[in-house]
């Protein structure tokens, strides 16, 4: 079977790693007030950063893009026009940041207090750190960090101000604003505040697009924002949102600058603070209201050991390199700049391709610590039903050979060489004592209730399932350097055969299926096909010939591993199609689907018909129904008293499910070709 090579192998153990600099280290040494007060003069590529706020809210307010608006909203609603300005006027004064030293140096003074209590270290690649120096006086910088904790915006400024790095403004959610105190000392430390939703409000749109684009055409700031939009609960990355990277690359797409620089920045926790608290929300629990009080009642986690953080800021990407063959900017030409206009198919295609294309660089700047291998490993003892734990040595032997088969993987793993492998598992089960118990040389997830609690089936089952996805958190951190074998791995368990054309409709079956599961770029299933042959035939587990995809003798302890890390999510996949096709009701809508999947997984849970407490996941349960919309099993009810409501395909479903429980072959109408 002939195709066309799209996948570069390259030895992944070849890559070069960055120096890191631990800055906590520094801080350890010399006083804090005197790193508050220092001199701080950073440069921007249009010179010293000495622009005042009141000048970027003028040049916004007096912009042609938005007194075009301002005419067309009060033409179309009758509003007088100087009603429609003044509105604009209280939207920007809602939302600019108001940058003031004083309160910088506030924060740095009591961050540093804080990040050495909590953390051993802070490390940051130092040839990051210089290229971005050098950048940021060349071009307008857009700073992409992930998001995975509050922690990650006030980890940013703090590193900014550490390494005299012009400080950020950043897109901030209104929760912020709300804060009172808080709030306003995050926008005079350079947090603008916008709303999560837009609607069909022109004017919103038209102020919050002109301030950003005026804050990078004019060299105010470097801008920051989260591509995923919102902090990843279960620690995977999130599918990017396009709607702000737009307004970042339009004032190069328009030709009013040279270029603009993207900075992937990967912010790695050993342990997060919000473990628990993300933990719950999966399950249902609210989320707590951001406020000050809230904020002073967290005060506990100061006496927590939150391990390290690595943070890598990654290669600029230039938005003109990008471009290059893929935008003509001819089309810019057509009507005036001013006029605000939807983004072309092809702009559409190529903003949404770099997106992917960045969220990939944070997945492969990420620096995994030991425990997420662990985490792996004590998960996949629990799902195969071995509630006696693991004994430690055998854990020391699985982590180690895992670490192995990682850095054969190409993956950035922080495990100190140095050290003996035993003293590596035992400080990082010691840091997270709380999802885990060593007893009689044996390791356990720590699922037991204290003696003097009272719960019922489902109320203990739901605490462990704290527990469970806690762990999976950690483990889903690693999904990125597996999830491309783990795909083969596991088409070739469901396939028919082992003729490669088979293997691969089942790869882009299970590819497609999980598509809102994970960062799988599109267009590029035949590259991410080869790059799983080109890893597992590296490591010896499978020998591929031009028409088949054969198991080595050595590789089934490799592919046993692989296909067990997608199990929680094949067999979530599964429970929410049989629940649609059994219980699903004439008026089940996208907002009570969560409440009703749940209750029926808790059901078979408690029936002992299923292995993971993870399928509990809110966000897997609403990615598997993101998936079924798009296949078109099930479709939302548009208009009329049904409004809303979810339609199911029953037998696409039941087909559906049957595939993923490798009970039926991929349909054939799902195959494709290489």
């Amino acid at each position: 079977m002939a195709s066309k090579v799209v996948y570069s192998p390259r030895d992944p153990m070849l890559k070069k790693r960055d120096d890191f600099e631990d800055v906590l280290e520094e801080r350890r040494r010399s006083g804090d007030l005197r790193y508050a007060l220092r001199c701080y003069s950073p440069v921007l590529y249009k010179g010293p950063t000495t622009s005042k706020a009141s000048e970027l809210k003028t040049m916004v307010l007096q912009s042609d893009q938005l007194h075009y608006v301002v005419n067309q909203v009060s033409r179309e609603s009758g509003v007088p026009l100087d009603d429609v300005q003044a509105e604009a006027s209280v939207i920007l004064e809602e939302m600019a940041h108001r940058l003031q030293l004083s309160t910088v140096r506030f924060f740095a003074f009591t961050l540093s207090k804080v990040f050495k209590a909590i953390f051993r270290s802070i490390c940051v690649n130092e040839e990051g750190v210089q290229r971005l120096q050098q950048v940021v006086q060349e071009h307008p910088v857009v700073l992409l960090p992930s998001h995975r904790s509050y922690m990650d915006f006030l980890l940013m400024s703090y590193l900014m101000y550490t390494y005299d790095l012009p400080l950020p403004a950043i897109a901030a959610g209104m929760d912020f604003m709300g804060m009172k105190v808080v709030g306003e000392m995050l926008r005079m430390s350079g947090a603008f505040f916008i709303r999560r939703s837009f609607g069909g409000d022109k004017l919103y749109w038209a102020v919050f697009s002109e301030y950003v684009k005026t804050i990078l055409r004019n060299g105010f700031a470097p801008l920051e924002f989260f591509l995923e939009g919102t902090r990843s609960r279960t620690s995977k990355s999130l599918t990017p949102k396009l709607g702000l990277l737009n307004i970042a690359m339009d004032p190069f797409l328009k030709g009013e600058v040279f270029d603009v620089s993207l900075v992937p920045v990967s912010i790695s926790y050993e342990r997060v603070l919000e473990e628990t608290l993300y933990a719950r929300e999966l399950l249902g629990v609210p989320k707590p209201k951001e406020s000050t009080s809230g904020l002073f009642k967290a005060r506990r986690v100061l006496s927590e050991d939150y391990g390290s953080i690595h943070v890598y800021f990654g290669p600029p990407v230039s938005v003109r390199s990008l471009a290059e063959g893929r935008v003509n900017r001819s089309q810019f030409s057509l009507t005036p700049r001013h006029i605000p206009r939807r983004p072309s198919e092809d702009v559409h295609s190529f903003v949404n391709d770099a997106a992917y294309r960045l969220v990939r660089a944070q997945e492969e700047n990420m620096v995994l610590k030991p425990w997420v291998l662990l985490a792996s490993l004590l998960l996949q003892n629990q799902g195969a039903g071995q509630n006696r734990g693991v004994p430690l040595d055998e854990l020391i032997q699985q982590a180690v050979w895992l670490r192995d088969l990682c850095r054969q993987f190409g993956a950035f793993l922080h495990w100190p060489d140095q050290i003996p492998s035993s003293e590596v598992v035992s400080s990082s089960l010691s840091l997270h004592g709380g999802l885990v118990r060593v007893s009689e040389d044996r390791v356990y997830l720590a699922l037991e209730q204290e003696p003097h609690c009272s719960l019922t089936a489902e109320e203990e089952l739901l605490s462990q399932a704290v527990v469970v996805l806690s762990c999976a958190s950690y483990r889903n951190q690693v999904l990125h350097v597996f999830l491309r074998p783990a795909l083969l791995a596991a088409a070739i368990h469901t396939a028919s055969s082992s003729q490669k054309q088979e293997v691969y409709s089942s790869f882009l079956f299970l590819r497609n299926m999980f598509s809102n599961e994970f960062i799988l770029c599109p267009g590029a299933a035949v590259q991410d096909f080869e790059e799983a042959c080109y890893l597992l035939t590296k490591v010896g587990a499978l020998h591929i010939n031009q028409h088949e995809v054969l198991t080595a003798e050595r590789g089934h302890r490799t592919l046993a591993f692989l296909t067990s890390i997608l199990d929680p999510f094949l067999q979530g996949y599964q429970m929410v199609c049989s629940f649609l096709c059994e219980d699903a009701t004439q008026a089940l809508t996208e907002r009570r689907f969560v409440p009703a999947v749940r209750a029926f997984i808790i059901k078979h849970l408690l029936k002992g018909r299923l292995r993971y407490p993870e399928v509990l996941s809110s966000d897997l349960q609403r990615n598997a129904l993101a998936a079924l919309l798009r296949l078109g099993a099930v479709q939302k009810v548009q208009g009329g008293e049904e409004s809303g409501t979810l339609k199911v395909n029953r037998v696409m479903l039941n087909s559906l499910e049957d595939t993923l429980g490798g009970r039926l072959s991929t349909q054939k109408a799902l195959r494709a070709h290489l």
